[in-house]
């Protein structure tokens, strides 16, 4: 590298905030099946604590040696609901807690995977997984869900939404936080190592490392230095920068793959927030040239900045996955929570902006008396953004018990705060209600 490159890199970690933002090792569980519930959470621990159990020393002996801070070190496991089998409600919960037990014993941040896949219909093991979500994530610290209720191949599954709106409101009424362990997704993809959404696809190998990286703050001080120039000079500007983060990224994971002895699987370039100034999704975009998020153009300039970081991205590596793009959590990015409490953000906006990024409503808090119906209504929405578009979208939404329009919730870390947003006061229960599929579009027939 020339000298001014690796000045650049420097201070893109001690100025510009460029992390790591994690390293998640994913661990197939298709072979730790037993006869009975209580063996194959045994299974589980073991075979998790087995290859993971280096993955902390790995990670922090890069830092050391690169000088790249690594946030968080996860796991990813196969859909838990996949191997469930027969089991019950009841029966889940050695799962969650085997996860969990797992977890702390290697020292990573979360485990994510207990997820059900049921864009098209319920098994056994998918029913039991979700009835088992309230006590699951209210009595594990580590453990992080998914349910995919929708795809551009499949359709939506309305019978999923509701259940889920109804899950959702259950969990909020045993605890303000677990909702924020908690993805309802439309396309999820089998390779995200981003929390709380990751879990390790089926088709993956049997154990491999994802990287995510994350660089608002890079790409904000970059943009300072074109004020004023073209809209194409921010998009190229935004470009080369994401190269250069994914080439960090890049390194990062093929170094911990190797010397952890598995496969190396993909880099998620996308730009995921803190709550600290300075690494903002929202003050990208207001560097682009908004007074504040959410006002008229927002959608337009996240298309340009998601856009961007992928086509850079996908020039400095041959193994993006994952979202890669923008993620717009409103808790967990100062300018977001401003322009919130701000009035400037909507929901309305924030379906909008959706349409256009990697994610979907997320770390959003509402008002604890909105109805599970309503709760499922907005789900629907996300969900028919994604199969329409062909692209993951998802929702994370958290209904706070005792709150009213404008209190601020903490959520503590890295899930920062939010205000409570309003919602639609009208009633979508009829609509919930009949159930049913919604038919996959017709673009969505390739063959």
């Amino acid at each position: 590298m020339e000298t001014k490159q690796i000045q650049e890199t420097i201070n893109m970690v001690e100025e510009e905030h460029l992390d790591i933002r994690t390293i998640t090792m994913g661990i197939s569980l298709l072979d730790t099946v037993a006869g009975d519930p209580q063996q194959t959470a045994k299974n589980i621990y073991n075979k998790v604590t087995t290859y993971a159990k280096n993955l902390i020393k790995v990670a922090e002996q890069i830092e050391r040696e690169y000088g790249i801070p690594i946030t968080n070190k996860r796991i990813s496991v196969t859909p838990i609901a996949l191997i469930a089998g027969h089991a019950t409600p009841d029966d889940m919960l050695y799962y969650a807690h085997a996860l969990d037990d797992a977890a702390k014993a290697v020292g990573v941040d979360f485990i994510g995977g207990y997820s059900a896949l049921v864009q098209k219909g319920f098994a056994n093991g998918d029913l039991a997984l979700i009835k088992s979500l309230p006590r699951a994530l209210t009595e594990t610290d580590l453990v992080m869900s998914s349910v995919n209720i929708g795809s551009t191949k499949a359709g939506i599954n309305l019978d999923a939404i509701k259940l889920m709106g109804e899950t959702v409101k259950g969990i909020s009424e045993k605890s303000d936080t677990a909702n924020a362990k908690l993805v309802i997704f439309a396309n999820a993809v089998e390779d995200n190592p981003f929390m709380a959404g990751a879990f390790h696809g089926v088709s993956e190998a049997d154990v491999v490392i994802n990287v995510g990286v994350s660089g608002p703050g890079v790409v904000k001080r970059a943009l300072e230095k074109v004020k004023g120039e073209s809209i194409q000079v921010v998009a190229d500007t935004v470009k080369k920068t994401a190269f250069k983060i994914t080439r960090v990224g890049q390194m990062v994971g093929a170094l911990a793959a190797e010397r952890l002895g598995v496969e190396f699987g993909i880099v998620d370039l996308s730009l995921a927030p803190t709550p600290a100034r300075g690494d903002s999704v929202a003050e990208v975009l207001e560097e682009i040239g908004l007074e504040q998020v959410g006002t008229h153009g927002t959608t337009a300039a996240l298309m340009l900045l998601n856009d961007a970081v992928k086509k850079g991205g996908v020039m400095a590596s041959q193994r993006v996955g994952g979202l890669s793009g923008a993620f717009i959590p409103v808790s967990e990015d100062a300018g977001m929570i401003d322009a919130a409490k701000a009035g400037t953000l909507t929901l309305s906006k924030l379906e909008a902006m959706t349409a256009v990024c990697s994610v979907g409503l997320d770390m959003i808090a509402i008002p604890g008396d909105t109805s599970a119906t309503t709760i499922s209504a907005m789900i629907a929405d996300e969900a028919a953004i994604g199969v329409q578009n062909n692209k993951t979208t998802a929702v994370r939404i958290l209904p706070t018990l005792g709150t009213k329009v404008g209190d601020m919730v903490d959520y503590g870390g890295l899930l920062g705060t939010a205000p409570v947003m309003p919602v639609v006061e009208k009633s979508s229960a009829d609509f919930i209600n009949r159930g049913g599929h919604i038919p996959a579009p017709i673009h969505s027939f390739k063959n």
